[in-house]
Formats: structure tokens, sequence, C-alpha cells
């Protein structure tokens, strides 16, 4: 790492003035952002507020426009340079594009889907498989609860163990923190508080949360701080309570929103604001 590298080595992302064109429209527009480790933090906005440009920005899918005085737009770990493969082992990354091309293979294993990470591919190279990595996979599938579908096939899974198996792959390497794109879209209520559950132990074990979302049950007590976007731009960036107001979730969502917070927070459509 670079000595300017280690200037910025506790924040786990960074955007400086990042602009996205997208189809000719500005999918991100002038967003800074600083999300330091250790800081729990959701993104959240409606579709198309530039949350997957956001997640294809750090999978490097997308760049942003250069910017006139040279300077880097975005960072990673400190890092304007990064290899996607090599961040994993910092950065765990849990997206549906993942199972999509899983969902290809109907002969994968669960536990051929963990082996998978440690080179990058969808299924683990042919031939034996080191001990230390039979170990770490089952390791990684024990954190994410997932500890008895390790035999199955990944095609048989229902959608919550799909996720779950989808997140020991990330934590394979142990990483630092995690980045989950609307990790309980899909799952039935019980799945999706049995998957909430894993990640809040997650988070008192020490890794990082970075949730990428338009759901508010996703909102797990420990998620402190923020970010709401609304077409490609900052709303509003802080602590959970001064931004989960009803003013700035109406600037966010255009829509008359309050957040009942609680066990398991969830939107509420203001008809009162609706009708005013």
């Amino acid at each position: 790492m670079t000595d300017d590298a280690g200037l910025h080595a506790t924040v786990l992302i960074e955007l400086d003035d990042v602009r996205v064109l997208r189809d000719g429209r500005a999918a991100l527009d002038g967003v800074t952002l600083a999300l330091p480790l250790g800081r729990h933090t959701a993104i959240l906005g409606p579709n198309g507020c530039g949350k997957s440009t956001f997640i294809q920005l750090v999978t490097r899918q997308l760049y942003p426009a250069a910017r006139a005085d040279g300077r880097p737009a975005v960072r990673i770990l400190g890092e304007h340079l990064w290899n996607v493969r090599a961040i994993r082992s910092r950065l765990g990354i849990v997206t549906g594009a993942m199972h999509d091309e899983l969902a290809t293979l109907p002969e994968l294993s669960v536990k051929d889907v963990v082996l998978g990470a440690f080179d990058a591919r969808l299924a683990p190279q042919q031939g034996e498989v080191p001990e230390d990595r039979l170990r770490l996979a089952a390791e990684a599938l024990g954190r994410a609860d997932a500890a008895h579908l390790a035999d199955r096939l990944y095609a048989s899974l229902s959608t919550g163990e799909a996720r779950r198996v989808l997140l020991a792959r990330a934590l394979v390497h142990a990483p630092l923190a995690l980045l989950l794109d609307e990790p309980a879209a899909g799952l039935d209520v019980v799945a999706r508080e049995r998957l909430l559950h894993t990640l809040r132990r997650l988070a008192r074990e020490g890794v990082t949360l970075l949730l990428v979302t338009h759901h508010a049950e996703e909102l797990v007590p420990e998620i402190g701080h923020v970010v709401l976007l609304r077409e490609g731009r900052v709303v509003a960036d802080g602590p959970r309570g001064e931004v989960l107001t009803p003013a700035l979730l109406a600037r966010a969502f255009d829509a008359p929103l309050r957040l009942r917070d609680g066990a398991v927070p969830a939107f509420e459509f203001d008809r009162t604001g609706a009708d005013a």
C-alpha cells in the first residue's frame, strides 16, 4: 500500500465527486461519500436512485467519469486502483448477480460454490482440494448458519438457503466488511429474520456491514448510519435518527413516508400527508 493510500486506509469506500453516465444520463451525479470500516451503514433509496451503479463501481463493472484535476474519484480500502479478486479478501460482496450465474450450473454442490471463491470462480478447479481450503469453507458455512447445506446441490436450495450460501462464499476469506445488495429481498418473513439475525451476529463479531437496499426491514439495529439517494444524488448522509425523518424520506422517495422503527422497521405511507 502506498503512503497516500495509507492516509485513507481506515475508509472502506470513498467517493469524491463521482459522476457516472449510463445511457446518456447521470446515474451518479456529484456523489461524495466516505464509508469507514467499523461503522455499519445503509445506502437507501428508491429504484433508479443509483444503488446498483454504486455496487458496479465497487466491482469495476462501471467506471466514473475522469476528473478534470486528475484526482482519483473512487478509492477502495485506500487504493484508487484495485483488483476485485484481491479486495474480496477484505471486502466480501453478496449480490443477486452471483446467484444468477451459479443457478446455470445444476450439478454444483454448496461446498463447491464456497470453494470456488478461493480462485474467484463459480466452481473450484479440478483436482484435490487442499485441506486448509476445505476447513475454511466449512468454517464459512458455519458462520453463515449454512453448515447443514454443505452436501446439497445449489440449484435445489430455497431462496433463503441460497442467500446463506452466497454469504458463506463471501465469508470464506474472513473479510473485514460485507457489501450486501438487498440481502433479504424475496425472502419470506422467517427466512428474512433468520438471515438478519446472522448478519447481526457477524456485526457483533466485528464485520462491518454495508447494506444497499430500499427495504426498511433490512435496517437492523446495528445500522447506525444511513445515506439517502435520489436520482443519483445524495439527499442525506448521517446518523440513522437524523436521516430517517419524514421530511428527508419524502425527498428521497418522492412520497409521504415515515419510518416505524423497532424490532422490524417498516416504511409507512402517510395518507394524511398524501391528501394534503
